[in-house]
């Protein structure tokens, strides 16, 4: 497949002809067939697409990898289709068509809103519970990963732009809507080839594909944005490795040199935002681990990190997990498999697989204070995309440390719009025994507040200082004013850091 051939802008143009949206298909689905389908369960969707329109010919054929008539597969695909099975898209039979290839809607959200992109990329495997071993050079289409990290990139305009192991370029087509150039490597040849066909596919002109390991295809450029999901899974290394999620190197080795190498490749201000597995050892805290890895470069690079621990899993089911993904569950070697890969854990000591996100940000030049390192365990519900509040922690980085502690008692804090007190206690009760503040957005964080905690942020709508706040707390509750600010000092920048506070 050639993406410079006219072939992906012909395909758009059916694509666009048959309504073939993301939004037009989970209509068609509905909300049962729908999920089901996020399963990987086909029946569903099998009964609500059987009216023959192209709509539901494209559903069937690519999203449910069901064949469909020759007629049907024309009417949808106009002109297209031995085309089509030429370049390893379709295969036609003398009656009916079926799928060689995934071509799936896709709603990626910008600044303006929703708009629809369609992705090209090898079948998902496993639909319906069937055993099918996905090929080393398998090239994975949109997953849960590729979301979560399109949710965590930040979207702010920016002049640069990598997506470091493209696959079949979701990212880069993020990227391209929001960065003036984008460059995605891989080493994976059939990935390449996609990459390339879904800009073409979407009309993305600013996206260059380059093939190399890693940072080795732009090894003296900086970006103002890396955004990648590396090859994260944590294996022995004793069966095919798959190129798409297996790196080839020990453990975790591949995340750690990914954000140790990261801080060369960005420009001052710039930020790396990566989707990774890291390994958690027995009698070493997983944070303790992790922080190794980000101090400063040995050219004296520095960044500020925050990283967030999502979800840890055990050995077994970290195990059946990636079996499953690459269709190896009910096939004969998947009990070997199995015992081998804990066999492996075990041997290395490992006792979980931390799942979670690594927020780097290259100093600014001139920055005030020090870096910043936040490492937190946070497996709790957070609003997505959560890329705003990775960009908050960023501005109140920044804040907080052009900020001594006189200087914050001058500032005007205002508490984010969206943080409500909840009050605990008796009914009927004149206090109540406890009191959180609970922000509705971003990591949706809670915090227990006393009287004065609650006062101060209750007060804090930019009319008067923290400093003025303090004292008349300290008159209304007949505290020593002078104390409640030594105190409470430290408590406003921590409400400012967790984004209770702005300044």
């Amino acid at each position: 497949m050639t993406a410079t051939s006219t072939l992906p802008h012909r395909l758009r143009d059916a694509l666009l002809a048959a309504g073939f949206t993301y939004d037009a298909v989970a209509d068609l689905l509905g909300g049962t067939a729908h999920a089901a389908l996020a399963r990987n369960q086909t029946a569903p969707g099998l009964a609500r697409t059987t009216d023959g329109s192209p709509l539901a010919t494209l559903t069937r054929l690519f999203l449910l990898q069901t064949a469909v008539t020759r007629a049907e597969a024309e009417a949808a695909l106009p002109d297209l289709v031995d085309r089509l099975a030429v370049e390893g898209f379709l295969e036609s039979s003398v009656g009916e068509v079926r799928a060689r290839l995934d071509c799936r809607p896709y709603a990626a959200p910008d600044a303006a809103g929703d708009h629809d992109l369609w992705v090209a990329s090898d079948l998902t495997p496993g639909l319906d519970g069937l055993p099918n071993r996905v090929s080393a050079d398998h090239v994975l289409g949109i997953s849960s990963a590729s979301t979560s990290l399109a949710q965590l990139t930040r979207r702010d305009d920016v002049v640069s732009a990598l997506d470091l192991g493209t696959g079949c370029g979701v990212q880069a087509l993020h990227l391209a809507t929001h960065a003036a150039r984008v460059v995605a490597t891989d080493v994976n040849a059939r990935a390449l080839r996609l990459a390339r066909f879904n800009a073409a596919l979407n009309d993305l002109t600013g996206i260059e594909v380059r093939d190399g390991s890693y940072f080795e295809p732009v090894r003296d450029e900086q970006f103002d944005l890396i955004a990648t999901n590396p090859p994260f899974v944590i294996s022995p290394g004793t069966g095919e490795r798959l190129v798409y999620r297996d790196s080839g190197l020990p453990g975790d080795r591949v995340v750690e040199d990914i954000v140790r190498t990261a801080p060369r490749h960005l420009t001052p201000g710039g930020w790396c935002q990566v989707l990774a597995n890291w390994v958690i050892t027995k009698g070493t805290p997983w944070d303790e681990r992790l922080a190794g890895w980000l101090g400063p470069t040995d050219e004296g690079i520095v960044s500020d990190a925050f990283v967030v621990q999502r979800e840890v899993l055990d050995p077994a089911a970290y195990v059946e997990l990636w079996l499953a993904d690459e269709g190896a569950t009910g096939t004969p070697e998947y009990l070997r498999r199995y015992d081998t890969w804990l066999s492996w854990f075990a041997d290395q000591g490992i006792e979980g697989v931390g799942f979670g996100w690594i927020n780097l940000r290259r100093r600014p030049d001139g920055a005030a204070g020090d870096a910043t390192v936040r490492l937190e365990e946070w497996p709790y519900e957070v609003e997505q995309p959560i890329a705003g509040a990775i960009g908050a922690w960023g501005d109140a980085v920044d804040d907080l440390a052009a900020l001594d502690d006189e200087a914050l008692l001058d500032s005007r804090l205002r508490v984010r719009s969206d943080v409500r007190q909840e009050s605990f206690g008796q009914p009927g009760a004149a206090d109540p025994e406890a009191i959180v503040l609970r922000q509705q957005r971003g990591f949706r964080r809670g915090h227990a507040a006393d009287t004065v905690t609650a006062g101060l942020v209750g007060a804090s709508d930019g009319d008067l200082t923290v400093g003025q706040i303090l004292d008349a707390l300290g008159q209304l509750l007949d505290q020593d004013a002078a104390e409640l600010r030594r105190t409470y000092v430290p408590v406003v920048r921590g409400l400012v850091a967790d984004g209770f506070l702005e300044v």
